[in-house]
Order: C-alpha cells, then sequence, then structure tokens
C-alpha cells in the first residue's frame, strides 16, 4: 500500500519542478539564436507582486514581494516532477 503524501512534499516538488525547468528554459535560451523559438521557450509572463508591497510601521518596515517567472520549459518541468512523483 503507497504512504499518502502531504501537501508540502508536493508543493516541494512542483516547485522544484518549475525552478530546474526555468533554468532549463534560461540556458536553452542562451544557446537558442534569437527568433521567435528562443522567445517561445524562454520567456514567460512575471506573476507576482509588481513592485513589492511595503508594511511601515514606523519602528519596523517589512516589505512582501514574491514574483514567479513561468516560461514553456517550466511548466514541462512542472509536469515531470509530478509524474515522477506520481511513480513513487
Amino acid at each position: 500500500m503507497a504512504a499518502p503524501r502531504g501537501v508540502g512534499l508536493i508543493l516541494l516538488v512542483v516547485a522544484v519542478g518549475l525552478v530546474v525547468g526555468a533554468l532549463l528554459g534560461e540556458l536553452l535560451g542562451s544557446l537558442l539564436p534569437s527568433g521567435r523559438v528562443q522567445d517561445f521557450i524562454a520567456r514567460g509572463p512575471m506573476i507576482g507582486l509588481t513592485p513589492p508591497a511595503t508594511l511601515d510601521l514606523r519602528v519596523l518596515a517589512i516589505t512582501f514581494g514574491l514574483s514567479l517567472k513561468v516560461n514553456l520549459a517550466g511548466v514541462i518541468g512542472i509536469v515531470i516532477a509530478a509524474l515522477t512523483l506520481r511513480r513513487l
């Protein structure tokens, strides 16, 4: 019987897949000549807080920010990570 997977493990695997896929997309983008193929693989939208939100309490200032750059290679990395997790 398979052990139950926690939400933390699933999020970790998806995050690792996104990071590895994004790194591979940047690497492939730098190796490919400029054009539509490079743009399609390596470029994508930035999702997140732009500019970061700041909470200023006069004694303490906290800045919250999170942004994700999603590209085709990152999405492929997430799919591969999900398939890998499913087989474990």
